[in-house]
């Protein structure tokens, strides 16, 4: 019964895997964004080259 309460307690107090979780999600939230950041950048440099290539001779 000890060792069970012992693997008991060893299973509560291990934090590795908690710890995982938050940096996957931390890294979703980081990839998102970076995504989102080329789209909107990428967007704005097209609409800038038309307007460039619309002035040009």
């Amino acid at each position: 019964m000890n060792k069970l309460m012992t693997i008991a307690r060893q299973f509560r107090d291990d934090e590795n895997g908690a710890a995982m979780v938050e940096y996957t999600i931390l890294l979703g939230i980081i990839t998102v964004a970076v995504i989102l950041s080329v789209i909107f950048v990428g967007g704005w440099v097209g609409t800038q080259w038309t307007a460039l290539t619309t002035q040009l001779p």
